[in-house]
């Protein structure tokens, strides 16, 4: 059997510092992206996997990459995009950083505190963008108006396919999600733990690009 070609799979969460000690990030466990890049590996893929901090093993095979930051993240990815012929962006990337690191601990002060934000580096458009003839799969969690809303991020970051979830799916070892063209018809749905999805978009994948 012929190689199959390697995957850049992103997953967890990524940190915005405030100071040496405080950050912004969010819930996401990583869960999706690693059953993600385990289930692309057994299928025969070589697998990049650029992991935001999580409290997961690296599935056997897999090439990881760990990075903290979206800035960290979006340097990985772009330098892993050339030898990639699919990408599966499954990672929960903080949209804002505040405007200045300060170096050390910020005291507190007794009274409120005011903390500029700025948006970070959209790493799933910037791949898009360069994509070429790589196909790449996004994801979209959404609390409300999910197919409305994941249809224009998949339009608007280039995407050829989107994964569409909901809060739910954060921590859990389950979800239930819906794969989206970009004429926004529901290509397939999957429901149950989220190694057995994993699995079942990588079929699907293979099935239609390999």
């Amino acid at each position: 059997m012929p190689d199959l070609p390697r995957l850049l799979i992103t997953a967890g969460p990524t940190r915005e510092y405030l100071d040496d000690v405080r950050y912004l990030s969010n819930a996401s466990s990583g869960k999706m992206g690693y059953a993600i890049a385990e289930a692309a590996a057994k299928a025969g893929y070589a697998v990049t996997l650029v992991s935001g901090p999580v409290d997961l093993t690296c599935p056997t095979g897999v090439d990881r990459v760990d990075v903290e930051t979206t800035a960290e993240m979006r340097k990985a990815c772009m330098g892993a995009l050339t030898s990639c012929e699919g990408v599966i962006a499954a990672a929960a990337v903080c949209d804002y950083r505040p405007a200045t690191r300060i170096i050390g601990k910020l005291a507190k002060t007794g009274g409120p505190m005011t903390v500029e934000m700025i948006e970070t580096d959209d790493v799933l458009a910037e791949i898009g963008r360069c994509k070429e003839a790589r196909w790449v799969v996004g994801f979209a969690l959404e609390a409300e108006n999910a197919r409305e809303r994941a249809l224009q991020k998949l339009r608007a970051k280039n995407c050829d396919w989107i994964v569409v979830n909901d809060p739910t799916a954060i921590g859990s070892d389950s979800n239930s999600v819906e794969l989206m063209d970009p004429a926004g018809a529901i290509a397939a749905e999957w429901t149950g733990p989220k190694s057995a999805i994993a699995a079942s978009l990588i079929d699907w994948l293979h099935s239609r690009y390999d």
